[in-house]
């Protein structure tokens, strides 16, 4: 990747639209990094590219269940060039800038211009391969909504808005022993600009996975709410093993809907649609969760965003609920 090697490609771990996920080692200590190439060929690409490392970048104190970006390196043709705020910015940076503003390719078109990020590497997958290889576990999905609610929060005090959390853009890290979430793939994110609640601002291109989307981001005008109803959709599909089967990849995927007839519905769609609509929960059995849990997920999931959770009050909820917690055994 480097011209002095920095680091050595293993093996292709993850393929999408917009980039390539490898498992690499660095070779000053041989430890595990994960490397996302993406290609930055058209306006597009480069804007999530972009917009991926300056969500990343913009963030001063990691936190552990965000991605820890290592570093960001430009490739412009054989010139390798590290950006980063506290660097100065090369003319290749500027370039890509320049290519995201005017929307047409600012950079030598016969040179490869791709934006490789170095990252911590994550060993368990994603939180959708992980979980659906494994029995149904209260006390793991306990864990797991605590720590997506915290990371959660800890994002929007940040100003940095998700815009597509979804279970496979979450990915799962065994460092510790048990698992730990980590948030990942922000080439949809915003970072709000100005301090203030972040709920605050409004976003009007609509963006993300339908099955997570909220019924706002349908039409176009949200806030930073539509990733609380991302997180209930998780968490609801994650609770029950609700999943559906992605119509491109055949992949069984976590994530709710409505049925109508054979056709699958994206939650939000169908809220849009019917704002009145009363949603099941649970939808399979009665017993598969508390009703201080039902409760949570309701709130999540408001059709209003107004009644909705914002992120800082689902942290202090998702420490109350009964649900997953061990039971302490009675002193006689």
């Amino acid at each position: 990747m480097a011209t002095e090697a920095k680091y050595s490609i293993v093996r292709e771990v993850g393929r999408g639209s917009y980039g390539v996920v490898y498992e690499a080692v660095l070779n000053k200590t041989g430890s595990k990094v994960a490397v996302k190439r993406m290609h930055c060929d058209v306006p597009e690409n480069v804007e999530l590219a972009l917009q991926e490392f300056w969500a990343l970048q913009s963030i001063q104190r990691q936190h552990e269940n965000v991605i820890q970006l290592e570093e960001c390196v430009l490739q412009n043709g054989r010139a390798f060039q590290p950006i980063g705020h506290r660097l100065r910015k090369s003319d290749s940076h500027l370039l890509l800038i320049e290519t995201c503003l005017k929307g047409r390719r600012c950079m030598d078109p016969k040179a490869a211009c791709f934006l490789w990020f170095v990252m911590e590497f994550c060993d368990g997958g994603n939180m959708n391969e992980y979980l659906l290889s494994r029995s149904p576990d209260a006390q793991l999905n306990n864990s797991f909504m605590r720590q997506l609610s915290s990371a959660v929060a800890f994002l929007h005090r940040n100003q940095i808005v998700h815009r597509d959390l979804k279970a496979d853009n979450i990915l799962i890290s065994h460092k510790r022993g048990s698992p730990i979430v980590k948030v990942a793939d922000f080439g949809l994110s915003k970072v709000c600009q100005g301090k203030g609640n972040v709920n605050q601002h409004r976003f009007s291109s609509a963006c993300g996975s339908n099955f997570y989307m909220a019924p706002e981001v349908w039409e176009g005008h949200y806030t930073a709410k539509a990733d609380i109803f991302a997180l209930g959709i998780i968490f609801w599909a994650m609770v029950e093993r609700i999943t559906f089967r992605d119509g491109d990849t055949e992949k069984e995927l976590l994530g709710t809907y409505i049925c109508q007839g054979k056709e699958l519905i994206p939650l939000g769609e169908a809220l849009l649609e019917n704002p009145n609509m009363k949603l099941q929960i649970p939808l399979k059995n009665k017993k598969s969760m508390p009703a201080d849990l039902c409760e949570l997920l309701h709130d999540m999931l408001a059709f209003n965003p107004k009644e909705r959770l914002d992120a800082f009050q689902l942290e202090a909820r998702i420490r109350q609920i009964s649900y997953g917690k061990k039971r302490q055994r009675s002193l006689s």
